[in-house]
C-alpha cells in the first residue's frame, strides 16, 4: 500500500490505542464559542460511546482537536467514527451559521499507540495541551480537555508517572 503524500494513511486496529488530531479547514476558528465547543465534545463523547470506542484524554478548540481513545475489539473502524463527528458537527455549525454545505473539517491525522511510553507521553501531551497553545497556565483549567477528569480519576502515582514524560520531541501535528 503506497502513501498518497497528500492524504495520511489510516490504518487501523482493533483493541489498539489511538491518538487522533484534527483540524479545520483553512485552520478557521468554526468553534469559537462554548456553545460551538460544548457541541463539538458532546458530539465526540456520543459517538465514541455509540461506537465502543473508549475515550482517554481529549482536548478541544476552536479551530482542532486531540484526542486519544481505545479502539473496540470489534466493531467500527477509526475512519467511521471521524466522518460521523465530523458530520454531525459541520451540519450543526453550519445550522447554528446559517451557512448550510459549508465545508467545516480539512482531515484527520492518526497514530497507533504500540508502547507504553508512547502512549504515556501522548496522553500527557493531550492534556497539556491549552497551556502549549497558551489558553489556560494549567491545564484543569480548560474546561474543554480531559486534564480536570484526569486529576480526579488517577490517583496520585499515575499522575506523577504521567508528569515525569517528557513532550517536547513528540513529532504531533498541532501548528493551528
Amino acid at each position: 500500500m503506497s502513501n498518497w503524500h497528500h492524504s495520511p494513511l489510516h490504518v487501523f486496529v482493533p483493541g489498539a490505542a489511538y491518538m487522533v488530531t484534527s483540524g479545520t479547514l483553512h485552520k478557521e476558528h468554526f468553534f469559537g464559542s462554548d456553545e460551538k465547543l460544548k457541541i463539538l465534545q458532546e458530539t465526540l463523547f456520543g459517538e465514541a460511546k455509540t461506537l465502543g470506542w473508549m475515550l482517554q484524554s481529549w482536548a478541544i478548540f476552536s479551530n482542532h482537536y486531540h484526542f486519544i481513545a481505545i479502539a473496540p475489539d470489534k466493531g467500527q473502524a477509526l475512519r467511521v467514527l471521524i466522518r460521523r463527528l465530523h458530520s454531525k458537527t459541520a451540519r450543526e455549525i453550519n445550522r447554528l451559521d446559517a451557512t448550510s454545505g459549508r465545508q467545516v473539517w480539512f482531515q484527520f491525522w492518526d497514530t497507533c499507540l504500540t508502547y507504553e511510553k508512547s502512549y504515556l507521553a501522548r496522553l500527557k501531551y493531550v492534556n497539556y495541551n491549552p497551556v502549549h497553545h497558551g489558553i489556560v497556565p494549567l491545564p484543569e483549567q480548560y474546561p474543554y480537555c480531559s486534564a480536570s477528569w484526569l486529576m480526579e480519576a488517577a490517583n496520585a502515582g499515575y499522575i506523577r508517572k504521567l508528569r515525569s514524560f517528557r513532550i517536547d520531541r513528540l513529532n504531533v501535528k498541532d501548528d493551528f
